[in-house]
């Protein structure tokens, strides 16, 4: 089991793509969790996410950790693939809760009523990368993994 999760190999490809997704989704999380970037802080974006958006507790906390905490994980590339396998449902859940309706494009101009999902293909494209490829070089996992 141990290896099914931690095992990586030595590339710069992993270690680029789980850096570049980390810090893409990280200042995200520190809106949600810190109110950092000005954001709403845990508080305020529980309440938003289970009195507004109608989401049980535990799915808004998981977000919150998620983006935040699992963006930290992955950037010293600690349990890569099932962080990254958070992140791809989560992108999900949000494509399908929040942009689908938006079509593919972003609202680039200000003419959509929302945005649409062309960023979360990207999300998603670099965490299924990680999934199946690992943390790559300078990660947490490849330092397990050798043990």
């Amino acid at each position: 089991m141990k290896d099914k999760l931690f095992k990586t190999d030595d590339s710069f490809i992993g270690f680029i793509l789980r850096i570049t997704l980390g810090l893409v989704v990280f200042p995200h999380g520190a809106q949600k969790l810190f109110g950092w970037f000005g954001g709403y802080g845990f508080t305020g974006t529980m309440n938003y996410f289970t009195e507004t958006v109608g989401l049980p507790w535990i799915i808004a906390f998981l977000v919150i950790i998620l983006e935040s905490i699992g963006a930290i994980a992955l950037l010293v590339g600690f349990a890569t693939r099932l962080v990254a396998l958070g992140f791809i449902l989560l992108a999900l859940g949000i494509v399908f809760t929040a942009h689908l309706e938006h079509g593919f494009f972003m609202n680039w101009f200000g003419n959509q009523s929302g945005e649409g999902y062309e960023y979360f293909i990207l999300w998603i494209g670099i965490a299924l990368t990680l999934v199946f490829s690992g943390g790559g070089l300078y990660s947490i996992d490849r330092k397990i993994s050798l043990k």
